[in-house]
C-alpha cells in the first residue's frame, strides 16, 4: 500500500502519470544515505523536538520505498473521494524527482490495472488497509483477498498488524478509520435522506434552507440564505448528487451553473466524487461554486456536528469519543 497523500489527493494523478510516489519533509536524492539510521540521524539534526517513533517511522517509510519494493511487486492506492482501490504492478526502479508528482519526490514507475470498491472488502481487510502510514506491507490473507476479489472469488479476512504504530500513530489511524465509517454510513442514506443531510449542514453552519420536493428540480436541491426565502445575500444554489463511484464532470457542472444569477453562490455536492474537467469548470465559472464530495461533507459535517438539529442527527448519529491526552 502507497498512499495518494491525506485524502488520496493524488491517487488520479498517480494513475494518470502511470507512477506511485510518497513525499517526506525534503531530503533529496535518497542514494545519499547508505542505510536507515544515517537517514534518521539526518532527521534527527532537521526536526530535534521529533520523537524517536517518528524518527524511526519516517525513515522507515523512505528506506523501505527505495530498498524493499520492486519492479513485479503489486501496489495499491486509495482514492478516498471515489472510495476505491487501484491496483497496479511496479514496472520501474526506484528514483527523485521533484516534478512529476509533487509532493510526492520520491517515485515508482507503476502499471495501474484495476480498480477494487472499498465496499467488497471485508471489515478486517478495510481496517487493516486503513493504517496511517503512508506505505506498508500487506499481511498474506489480506493480499490474498484483494487478489482473489479481483478474480471474482472471495477468501478469509485478516487482523490489522500494528506492531509499527506508535501512540500517536494509532489515534491517527483510529480517527481515519472512524471517518471511513462515517463514509459508509453516509453513503446508505437515500437520495433524499442525502439532500436533508446537506440542508442539515446548512442550517448547522447558521443559514435557513428550503429544499425542493421530488421530481425534476431545475438543478436545485437546497437554497441557503440568512432569511430562508433567498431574498438576502448570500443565496446559496445547492445541488445533490448520491451517485457513490460515479465522478461528477463537466457537462454536470455546466448544467449545474446555467441560469445562475449573478450574486448567486454555487456548492455541488457529489458523494461520487468529481473528475478532473468538472473542477476546471468550477475554477472558471462566473459565480462563485464550490464542490463537495464525500470527503468534504463528512470533514463539514463533523465540524459543525455539535450545531446540528435533531433531524440532521438522525440522519447520522454520531457519539464523541476520548483518547489520553
Amino acid at each position: 500500500m502507497v498512499r495518494a497523500g491525506q485524502g488520496g489527493r493524488q491517487a488520479d494523478e498517480f494513475v494518470e502519470k502511470g507512477h506511485v510516489g510518497i513525499g517526506w519533509e525534503e531530503v533529496g536524492e535518497l542514494g545519499a544515505f547508505p542505510d536507515k539510521a544515517a537517514l534518521v540521524e539526518r532527521y534527527r539534526r532537521a526536526y530535534p523536538d521529533w520523537s524517536e517513533g517518528r524518527l524511526n517511522t519516517a525513515a522507515s517509510q523512505l528506506i523501505r520505498f527505495r530498498d524493499e519494493m520492486g519492479p513485479g511487486d503489486r501496489v495499491l492506492t486509495y482514492d478516498s473521494s471515489r472510495r476505491i482501490y487501484h491496483i497496479g504492478t511496479i514496472s520501474g526502479e526506484y528514483r527523485h524527482d521533484a516534478d512529476l508528482l509533487p509532493p510526492s519526490e520520491h517515485v515508482r514507475a507503476v502499471d495501474w490495472q484495476d480498480e477494487l470498491d472499498r465496499d467488497r472488502l471485508s471489515l478486517d481487510a478495510r481496517n487493516t488497509l486503513g493504517s496511517v502510514l503512508t506505505l506498508f506491507r500487506l499481511s498474506e490473507p489480506v493480499r490474498a483477498e484483494i487478489e482473489a476479489l479481483l478474480s471474482g472469488e472471495s477468501t478469509s479476512p485478516a487482523a490489522p498488524d500494528e506492531a509499527e504504530e506508535d501512540e500517536e500513530a494509532l489515534l491517527k489511524r483510529y480517527r481515519e478509520e472512524a471517518v471511513e465509517i462515517i463514509k459508509d454510513r453516509v453513503s446508505r442514506l437515500d437520495a433524499w435522506e442525502m439532500q436533508s443531510l446537506v440542508a442539515g449542514l446548512l442550517r448547522a453552519m447558521g443559514y435557513k434552507t428550503r429544499e425542493s420536493s421530488p421530481g425534476p428540480d431545475r438543478g436545485i436541491d437546497v437554497i441557503a440564505s440568512p432569511d430562508g426565502f433567498g431574498f438576502e445575500s448570500p443565496r446559496i444554489v445547492v445541488e445533490v448528487k448520491h451517485r457513490p463511484h460515479t465522478a461528477m464532470g463537466a457537462q454536470e457542472v455546466r448544467s449545474f451553473l446555467g441560469g445562475r444569477h449573478g450574486e448567486d453562490k454555487g456548492l455541488y455536492v457529489s458523494t461520487g466524487g468529481f473528475t478532473k474537467e468538472a473542477r476546471y469548470e468550477a475554477d472558471r465559472a462566473k459565480i462563485p461554486v464550490m464542490l463537495m464530495d464525500l470527503n468534504g461533507l463528512v470533514a463539514a459535517l463533523t465540524e459543525h456536528y455539535d450545531n446540528a438539529d435533531s433531524e440532521t442527527r438522525a440522519l447520522v448519529p454520531l457519539t464523541r469519543l476520548y483518547w489520553p491526552a
